[in-house]
């Protein structure tokens, strides 16, 4: 009796099977366990173990791999195409500043900038003139917008907003100022047929352009700001590099002279934005038309669907079987599942290729319009399609999990994510009070903390040790006590921040990594339902996997009717 006790397996919940069984019928629980054991670890196997235990072909590893090949080469292409068209943009945007800004130079934008009533007149009439004299001026191929319809418009519109009542008397200290904004436009229309018949004549002289607008006249006492709207058409033909059908592009150009703050200085910047479109009539010698492309979005989708199905159809199956756990542990040992233990059959990795795909069909989607010219959303469809990517390139470490000596990467992760999450929180709420006491105080002293996005950028490279001795340089010393704060201000976040805060963030990680490695010298510690599925002995390649596939198949099984019924044979 002594022996026979001692050899009653105990289950990893505390509860000895011999006796439960006792109660409720040995005969009638012991196989239906041992199934469910077996189940569960068929659903924890690796795929190579699955192949070894059912002789499954690993069909979603073959088309995970097919997948990440076929989205990284249909995100190079549109890498190439979205460039091409962001180069485009730039390009033309700084010709038209050359173009249009007088004596502009590059990277000169924070100081571009007149000072006199004679500058603003001529720096806006410099605009207008090479707006009307661009066709024989520009080396593009340019093309005005003329408006169609449209009452009171023109292809380029002059604007002043002011003040409706602007009366400022500084040598008696007093002012009176209407607050109401009102506009002032007057339209300027190109020649209809720009020629230069004559190298003397810029003009013929049945086209010569009406010089009204320089009449015009500014009300600087109470001037907010002088806007010059126009747009312009071009083409993009280097789209042919990648045997691409050319686009045609709209670009309205906006040059804001800015007085908002009545300082005596007039900011200049100019502003364009891009309308992409199909051309009319496109012709390109010896080149096709884009539907090879599209036919390859079409496998992307496709494939994208399948892997789609696959994954929730994995992942329904995993909620399924925990259920039927959790069930028989309910009725049979009259105890619940952990909940660490039912988080074990969510597989978050099948949940990450399911959002991958989400998202890769919709940037695919999105791409197969912009290939047929019906919309031009580049960047809303580069950032689904290089999410995705990312993805499923992060998915390919489920498979390396697999093996020991890849896995301390993920574990550790998994291991420290908890603490380090907990640790940011609180780290937060002294960042965050840092951020809004120096975008409040250094903030009209300091470049670098202008606005709340600027400081925490500027805070989050002092963290990682960049540009310390330029933030502090570049603090101007015009109030000697902001002067003061600014350097306990920044001696006190780096010295907090660098050598505690970082200093506990790696000694999270690194404790993580010590424990994990640790349990990989020694005994690996198993969860109660590890614990519980190692209880079955049965290999892969034992054949007794193959038990519960003999009644059916599917298409993504490989089955084998008479091995099946032989291992059956030779188990029982």
């Amino acid at each position: 009796m002594e022996r026979q006790k001692l050899l009653t397996p105990v289950n990893s919940y505390g509860t000895q099977d011999g006796e439960v069984r006792m109660g409720l019928g040995a005969a009638s629980l012991q196989p239906k366990e041992e199934e469910l054991r077996r189940r569960l670890k068929y659903y924890f196997m690796s795929p190579c173990d699955k192949f070894r235990a059912k002789g499954r072909k690993p069909f979603k590893l073959v088309l995970q791999l097919v997948k990440i090949l076929i989205v990284t080469i249909q995100l190079i292409l549109f890498g190439l195409s979205n460039q091409m068209v962001v180069t485009f943009k730039e390009e033309n945007t700084m010709t038209f500043k050359h173009l249009f800004l007088k004596d502009y130079a590059e990277g000169s934008e924070d100081t571009y900038a007149v000072y006199t009533q004679a500058d603003v007149y001529d720096y806006v009439f410099y605009a207008v003139d090479k707006y009307l004299a661009m066709a024989n001026e520009t080396i593009g191929r340019y093309a005005y917008v003329r408006p169609s319809g449209a009452a009171n418009q023109s292809a380029l519109m002059l604007c002043q907003q002011y003040y409706r009542k602007g009366r400022i008397d500084p040598a008696n200290d007093t002012f009176n100022i209407d607050p109401k904004v009102v506009t002032e436009c007057l339209g300027v229309d190109p020649p209809e047929k720009i020629t230069s018949l004559e190298p003397e004549k810029k003009f013929p002289l049945s086209q010569e352009p009406n010089f009204s607008y320089r009449n015009f006249t500014l009300k600087f006492y109470k001037l907010i700001n002088v806007t010059i709207q126009f747009k312009l058409k071009a083409i993009n033909i280097q789209t042919i590099i990648n045997n691409e059908i050319p686009d045609c592009y709209t670009f309205s150009i906006t040059i804001v002279f800015d007085n908002k703050a009545h300082s005596g200085r007039v900011k200049i910047h100019l502003d364009n934005k891009v309308d992409i479109q199909e051309c009319k009539d496109p012709s390109v010698y010896g080149k096709g038309d884009n539907h090879l492309r599209i036919c390859f979005d079409v496998v992307v989708l496709l494939t994208c669907a399948l892997s789609f199905a696959l994954c929730t159809r994995s992942i329904i199956r995993g909620l399924l079987l925990q259920h039927e756990f959790s069930q028989f542990f309910q009725q049979h040992y009259n105890q619940g599942v952990c909940l660490s233990d039912r988080m074990e059959f969510v597989n978050g990795w099948y949940i990450l290729l399911v959002v991958s795909d989400i998202l890769t069909v919709s940037g695919t989607i999105m791409k197969i319009g912009i290939e047929s010219k019906n919309f031009a959303s580049y960047d809303v469809c580069s950032i689904l399609l290089g999410t995705s990517t990312l993805l499923v390139w992060v998915g390919v470490m489920r498979y390396l999990s697999f093996f020991q000596k890849y896995n301390i990467l993920i574990v550790t992760m998994r291991a420290a994510f908890p603490n380090v999450i907990r640790f940011c929180c609180c780290v937060a709420v002294i960042y965050l009070g840092y951020c809004f006491c120096g975008w409040i105080v250094l903030g009209p002293y300091h470049v670098k903390f202008r606005s709340l996005s600027m400081v925490s950028e500027c805070l989050f490279s002092l963290i990682n040790g960049d540009d310390m001795f330029v933030t502090f340089a570049a603090m101007q010393q015009n109030s000697h006590l902001v002067w003061l704060f600014s350097q306990v201000y920044l001696y006190t976040f780096i010295s907090l921040f660098i050598y505690m805060v970082l200093s506990l963030f790696i000694a999270l990680i690194t404790g993580s990594y010590e424990t994990i490695k640790h349990q990989c010298e020694g005994e690996m510690a198993a969860t109660q339902l590890h614990a519980y599925i190692a209880e079955c002995k049965d290999s892969p390649k034992s054949g007794k996997f193959r038990r519960e596939s003999s009644s059916s198949c599917s298409v993504f099984c490989c089955c084998e009717p008479t091995q099946l019924q032989e291992n059956s044979l030779v188990v029982n």
